[in-house]
């Protein structure tokens, strides 16, 4: 076990004409390697400013904020787009696929911008694709598949450089009761067999339910941080 993410009294201020909208009012989290933690809370609560933060897409107005040990204020924009790129997973709730390209393709897309050579990026893809259960869709278009499936590439796609964190933020928000089921139990076994640390944004309870850990926002504050002794399978 070791830290992943680190954040002290962290605060997002977004400034609204003469008023100012106050996003994290001090958050305090660590996330250790090998958690599976759930970020719950209703709009407005903060929980997707604190994703996009922890994701490098947005900085913090304040606090601080430490990934696998390096100071995050003080990295360059090519050093946090690095990051995103070698040690963070993307999952989204709209897939975010490229329409004109095959599944294939969209896993091995992460490869291609951190300089994997080519027949690497195949067997890395197909081996990640096999991992969620799509490898004999690699020619599919995301048009000729359905949302679960498309969320499989997704995941595959965000497996492929080995990252230290994946975050999904509200990834079942578009599927139906039993595809997002079934979505989620990928994530629960990547973390209990490959030991992959996830940090999951939801609002439903459901989806939350199976993360070892729930941390519930509410006005850009923590309400709750508790370990889940009930979680779903």
């Amino acid at each position: 076990m070791g830290g992943v993410v680190e954040v002290r009294n962290l605060r997002k201020i977004y400034p609204m004409g003469d008023d100012e909208v106050v996003a994290l009012g001090g958050v305090d989290l660590s996330i250790e390697r090998g958690e599976f933690i759930a970020v719950m809370g209703p709009s407005g609560s903060g929980k997707s400013t604190f994703m996009q933060i922890v994701g490098m897409l947005d900085r913090a107005t304040s606090g601080s904020y430490s990934f696998e040990g390096r100071d995050v204020a003080a990295l360059t924009d090519d050093e946090r787009a690095d990051i995103r790129s070698r040690r963070l997973g993307f999952v989204f709730q709209s897939y975010n696929l490229l329409p004109r390209t095959s599944a294939l393709e969209n896993v091995e897309l992460p490869m291609v911008y951190a300089g994997v050579p080519e027949a690497r990026r195949l067997d890395i893809a197909l081996e990640k694709m096999d991992i969620v259960g799509i490898k004999s869709l690699a020619d599919h278009m995301p048009n000729q598949m359905s949302g679960g499936q498309q969320q499989r590439i997704a995941i595959a796609r965000s497996l492929v450089n080995d990252p230290a964190l994946i975050l999904a933020d509200e990834p079942t928000g578009a599927l139906d009761t039993k595809t997002s089921r079934d979505v989620m139990r990928i994530f629960s076994d990547l973390n209990a067999t490959r030991d992959i640390t996830i940090m999951l944004v939801t609002h439903e309870p459901d989806i939350a339910a199976f993360a070892k850990r729930i941390v519930t926002f509410r006005d850009g504050h923590i309400l709750s941080d508790v370990p889940n002794v009930k979680r779903a399978a």
